[in-house]
């Protein structure tokens, strides 16, 4: 799995119109599904993505997780994180897993985010949608469960 972390002092994301997720100061985060991704890799990235310390203490020093201030999340499936754009200009996703994976493995991560008791949102899999947030710093992390970078 890939995730791309923003601290964000607030996000949101709309499909056809609609608000179907919206989060004040915490972490949007844009989470892309591989076809060999297992559960043992949302794990490893929950744990880190609830212990990584991206918020500022009295001292402006970033020594807080989003578990410390309280924080809240927004999940957006994105599965363009999983390319190949080695060859050529048009980048391939054929490495990314099939809907049917991804979506139980997408879940999944959200679910095991929630055993944080903090509030988590999400955008809809598979939707056209329209994410807007405002970065706070700017603050923004990749991680790949993978390579655990």
């Amino acid at each position: 799995m890939k995730i791309v972390l923003q601290r964000v002092s607030d996000a949101h994301v709309k499909v056809d119109g609609e608000m179907v997720g919206k989060i004040g100061a915490g972490l949007m985060l844009l989470v892309g599904v591989d076809e060999n991704d297992e559960t043992s890799d949302a794990d490893w990235l929950v744990k880190k993505i609830l212990d990584v310390r991206v918020f500022s203490d009295e001292d402006g020093k970033m020594n807080h997780s989003v578990k410390d201030t309280n924080g809240e999340i927004l999940c957006i499936s994105q599965f363009t994180l999983i390319s190949d754009y080695k060859k050529g200009n048009r980048p391939s996703y054929i490495k990314a897993a099939k809907p049917d994976k991804a979506i139980q493995l997408f879940d999944y991560f959200k679910d095991e985010l929630k055993t944080s008791g903090l509030k988590i949102e999400s955008g809809i899999f598979g939707a056209d949608m329209k994410v807007s947030l405002n970065n706070d710093g700017p603050v923004t992390l990749v991680f790949d469960s993978k390579t655990k970078l």
